[in-house]
């Protein structure tokens, strides 16, 4: 069993894997701040100073002045402004891997291009199938007649 599981931790995919996780995780962190830090306080400024983060339903019946406070005393609220900021993260980091996996298959496409076979510059003569250029009208080594030249 050992050797099954180092055979299948070995293996390339799972490593890549593994490292996409960890950078996934980490520009998490960046469009988070991104979000929480940039655009949500450029939305309350358009939404007159509403702190979206701190829009909340309380249904514990008590009345708070803030997330933090209800949370402090362990009230149960509806926390829609946090829900807000996990939307628009998303649709940020959705969109941050869309453009990334556009130009990964960009540069796929480029690649194919470039490595598409060149043309044939040889032809097998007919007659004694040895290779000669593909312009040439009479075979070099059986000298048999292969067409004119169109």
């Amino acid at each position: 069993m050992w050797k099954e599981f180092k055979k299948f931790i070995s293996r390339g995919s799972v490593i890549d894997l593994a490292v996409g996780i960890i950078i996934g995780g980490a520009f998490q962190v960046i469009v988070r701040s991104l979000v929480d830090d940039i655009l949500m306080p450029i939305l309350g400024l358009f939404t007159g100073g509403i702190d979206l983060s701190n829009l909340f339903i309380n249904i514990s019946g008590e009345s708070y002045a803030t997330l933090a406070e209800a949370k402090a005393a362990g009230a149960a609220t509806i926390n829609i402004g946090l829900f807000i900021n996990a939307i628009i993260n998303f649709i940020i980091l959705a969109f941050v891997i869309f453009l990334i996996i556009r130009a990964i298959n960009k540069m796929r496409d480029r690649l194919k291009k470039e490595e598409a076979p060149a043309a044939p510059t040889t032809k097998t003569c007919p007659f004694c199938h040895t290779s000669i250029p593909i312009d040439a009208v009479r075979c070099p080594n059986c000298t048999s007649e292969l067409g004119k030249k169109t």
